[in-house]
């Protein structure tokens, strides 16, 4: 099923050249990524999502992507948003704007991996 709404669409730093340079790791990137309407409530609902895969009937690992053209900003920046609130991490979230999505995951010692494909790699030119 794929849905449109014809509205602003996450923001992509990478069409700014003041930001095409940098990562998910440069703070003028993820205020650019979590300003865009509509974020947090993705991740939050992501995260729920993630509960409701937790409370299932299988024990199976779970696996989120995030993904975008590049790698390097958008789907860095709300992996590691995301990884922070399933990890429980309530300080790092709320960076984020996400305490209340974090507050579900403390004491739930869960292990985590992160791994981000492309934030290392070169700019998409295009």
């Amino acid at each position: 099923m794929r849905v449109q709404n014809g509205g602003e669409q996450l923001r992509d730093p990478h069409v700014s050249p003041d930001l095409r340079e940098l990562t998910a790791h440069n703070q003028v990137v993820v205020d650019a990524v979590m300003d865009t309407p509509g974020v947090r409530e993705v991740l939050a609902a992501t995260a729920l999502q993630v509960q409701a895969y937790l409370a299932g009937p299988t024990k199976a690992p779970i696996t989120v992507v995030t993904q975008c053209a590049g790698g390097r900003h958008r789907a860095a920046v709300t992996a590691m948003a995301l990884h922070a609130v399933v990890c429980g991490d309530v300080e790092q979230a709320s960076g984020y704007g996400l305490t209340e999505s974090a507050q579900a995951f403390v004491d739930r010692d869960l292990v985590v991996k992160l791994t981000h494909r492309d934030l290392a790699r070169p700019v998409v030119q295009r």
